[in-house]
């Protein structure tokens, strides 16, 4: 138990050279002050998410790189379409947000892609089935979102003129369990697409604050992550909110507001790498700017109960996923049967 108490402030290798984080903060900069200079805050914050596909730059050459960019903003904007268009029906969003997690998270163990995987992809569908559904806005909100991952694309190809990033270490290739790993996904969609339906079911404002979170606590590596995860999570957002609460009663507007969420983003992206639970201090504030900031300036005793009360939610069902994909039997005897039938059905 103390070990395990220990762990918990354990910091991280980090893995990734700290100047990534400053160029994806460059990347998030210039739509947010373009935003604040022709006062389309709400737009430009839409963009500002889009930029956030430059954090999937690999390690690789720079054709390897620009391949890797594009496919992931095509990615990225196909979830955020998929949520968009299918926001008029609470039932057909959650199906569609089951079926887009499950794809994006098999992807992301079949390629072994790293931190953030799956977590943006999931973030885009969460928010495009949240937003007021006006199917004549779709073209405008997908368009911005697109621009963002654009402006990435052009400052990771002049970043990677400039900077080589060192090559990983390598290690074996070992073969894919691919009937675990449709399993494990399957097992991350449900439980992604469940708290979204939990979170439209008892009427929360904001919904996608319910299944982010779920995603957010399920991508740990074991159990034990997991529920470290969870911890830290909860734990970083009570802070969080007192920071919050600090930076809202300062009634930004403007520049000061643009200048908050660049800096706020630039630390989230150098603590996130050593530590999670740190990060997150600074994730609650700097979400809480993008999600709350352009329509209220004062943070309310009342919105500072929902945000706690919608991410213990979705940490708790997050945290229940995370078992039951963990779990040494439960994935392993729905395999065993799989593969019996798959067996039986080639006899």
């Amino acid at each position: 138990m103390l070990q395990n108490i220990k762990s918990l402030f354990v910091l991280n290798k980090p893995s990734r050279p700290w100047h990534v984080a400053l160029v994806a903060t460059i990347g998030m900069a210039i739509p947010a002050l373009l935003g604040v200079y022709f006062e389309q805050m709400a737009n430009a914050m839409l963009a500002c998410v889009g930029t956030m596909v430059i954090l999937y730059i690999p390690r690789t050459s720079i054709p390897h790189r620009m391949v890797t960019l594009a496919v992931c903003s095509f990615g990225i904007v196909a979830c955020f379409t998929l949520g968009l268009v299918t926001g008029f029906n609470i039932y057909v969003a959650a199906l569609v947000l089951v079926g887009a997690t499950m794809l994006v998270d098999f992807i992301c163990r079949y390629y072994s892609i790293p931190a953030p995987a799956n977590f943006f992809f999931v973030f885009l569908t969460a928010l495009g089935c949240t937003l007021p559904f006006n199917i004549e806005l779709v073209p405008e909100r997908v368009g911005l979102v697109a621009l963002g991952c654009m402006v990435s694309c052009l400052i990771a190809f002049i970043y990677s003129l400039c900077v080589s990033l060192p090559a990983p270490n390598s290690v074996e290739s070992l073969e894919k369990n691919i009937v675990r790993l449709i399993l494990q996904s399957a097992v991350m969609g449900l439980f992604v697409g469940c708290s979204y339906l939990i979170a439209e079911m008892i009427g929360l404002h904001k919904p996608y604050w319910v299944p982010i979170s779920c995603a957010a606590i399920m991508q740990g590596a074991s159990f034990t992550s997991v529920w470290q995860r969870k911890i830290h999570r909860v734990a970083g957002t009570v802070l969080g909110m007192g920071l919050a609460w600090c930076i809202f009663s300062q009634s930004l507007h403007g520049w000061s507001f643009a200048l908050a969420v660049i800096v706020l983003f630039f630390i989230v992206e150098v603590l996130v790498v050593h530590h999670y639970g740190l990060a997150v201090v600074f994730i609650t504030p700097l979400t809480m700017l993008l999600a709350e900031g352009s329509s209220s300036r004062v943070l309310h005793e009342s919105l500072v109960i929902t945000r706690l009360g919608d991410i213990a939610l979705g940490s708790v069902i997050g945290f229940l996923g995370g078992w039951i994909m963990h779990h040494p039997k439960i994935l392993l005897l729905l395999e065993q049967k799989l593969q019996a039938k798959k067996i039986t059905q080639s006899e």
